[in-house]
C-alpha cells in the first residue's frame, strides 16, 4: 500500500510530465484555438502542481533545492545571454 508521501510525490511527478507534454504540444500547434486551449490547460496544471508542491513542502514530503546565491544567478544569466547572442 502506498503511503501518502509516495502518492503526493507521484502526482507531482506526473504533473511535471504533463506540463512538459503541454509545452511541446503548444510549441508545435498551428491552430490558434487549440493552442489557446492547451495553454489554458497548461496554466491550470501549473497552478495544481504548485498547490500540491506547497502541501508536500508543508508536510515535509518535498524539500526544494536551496536558494541560489546572487553571484551564481548572475553568472548563469551572463552565460545564457552569451549563448543567446551566439545563436543570432
Amino acid at each position: 500500500m502506498m503511503q501518502e508521501r509516495d502518492m503526493v510525490n507521484d502526482v507531482i511527478n506526473m504533473t511535471k510530465l504533463s506540463l512538459s507534454c503541454y509545452q511541446t504540444a503548444i510549441m508545435e500547434c498551428a491552430n490558434q484555438q487549440l493552442r489557446n486551449t492547451l495553454q489554458q490547460l497548461r496554466n491550470e496544471a501549473e497552478q495544481f502542481q504548485y498547490q500540491l508542491f506547497q502541501i508536500a513542502q508543508q508536510k515535509g514530503y518535498y524539500t526544494p533545492a536551496p536558494t541560489a546565491k546572487a553571484v551564481d544567478i548572475q553568472q548563469i544569466k551572463s552565460s545564457l545571454s552569451g549563448t543567446h547572442m551566439n545563436m543570432r
